[in-house]
């Protein structure tokens, strides 16, 4: 039987590579997403490519319902892999930036983040196996991040909530995999929609993508992509406070263009 993937955030960046590098390896993949036409396309593109079976399901994930609908929907679906990705960002002064798109990214990343992990993790207890990658950020290993204070908070979220469950799963001796993806800037459509011009070069989804399975495959509970952003994560924990957010201010201004 052939293994499932579920992909969160799957019509654009590091949730459509992931769906093509699982549609290389042979998975069924589910694909969800708020544009249909997108997943629609890549559906096209990756059944014409691999033979790949895809199973649509749309969703607009800032609504507690659509959450719901999501996960009855795919009660009775073998998951194998959950990757838990959908996400966005906001850029700015907290005295500027709009209080309603940040309540939204709050709900995508964390409410949302939470729902679809929590059904995850309990459906894959129950059936006696699965992985699950919740898309994390650098951001959530780091103190702060003036300027884009909403964002870092939500991703400081999922990172601890990825390690607290990561622990009470291998005591309790779990079937179950969790782990939590943390790069740096990734060139995506995440740029965009923040509205931030990255003061450091990103990556590419695909690298992104390669490293994050292969912190899998070592069974990894927070996977920071590429050498650089490792050394960086690390170098901060020896950082002052006093000295450390005024350097991540700095950096942060420059997000603004």
């Amino acid at each position: 039987m052939s293994k499932t993937v579920w992909i969160t955030g799957a019509s654009s960046g590091i949730g459509r590579e992931f769906a093509r590098r699982y549609a290389r390896l042979g998975f069924r993949l589910i694909l969800t997403a708020r544009r249909t036409d997108r997943l629609e396309a890549l559906a096209a593109e990756l059944t014409a490519k691999h033979s790949t079976f895809c199973r649509i399901l749309p969703a607009d994930l800032e609504q507690e319902s659509e959450c719901a609908r999501l996960c009855e929907a795919l009660t009775d679906e073998r998951i194998d892999i959950f990757i838990n990705n959908a996400g966005f960002g906001v850029c700015g002064s907290f005295l500027e930036t709009s209080g309603e798109k940040e309540l939204s990214m709050a709900k995508v990343n964390v409410l949302a983040m939470h729902q679809l992990f929590k059904f995850a993790v309990k459906k894959m207890e129950a059936q006696g196996f699965g992985t699950v990658l919740n898309v994390a950020s650098s951001a959530g290993l780091l103190p702060g991040g003036p300027y884009m204070a909403g964002y870092y908070a939500t991703k400081a979220y999922v990172v601890s909530l990825t390690r607290g469950v990561a622990e009470e799963l291998r005591e309790q001796h779990s079937p179950v995999y969790v782990c939590a993806l943390c790069p740096g800037p990734v060139d995506t459509e995440f740029n965009e929609r923040a509205d931030v011009v990255f003061a450091l070069r990103g990556i590419s989804p695909e690298l992104c993508v390669e490293e994050a399975m292969r912190g899998m495959l070592r069974r990894k509970t927070i996977i920071v992509p590429s050498a650089l952003m490792r050394a960086a994560t690390m170098a901060q924990r020896f950082m002052p406070m006093a000295i450390l957010m005024p350097i991540l201010a700095h950096q942060q201004k420059k997000k603004l263009g």
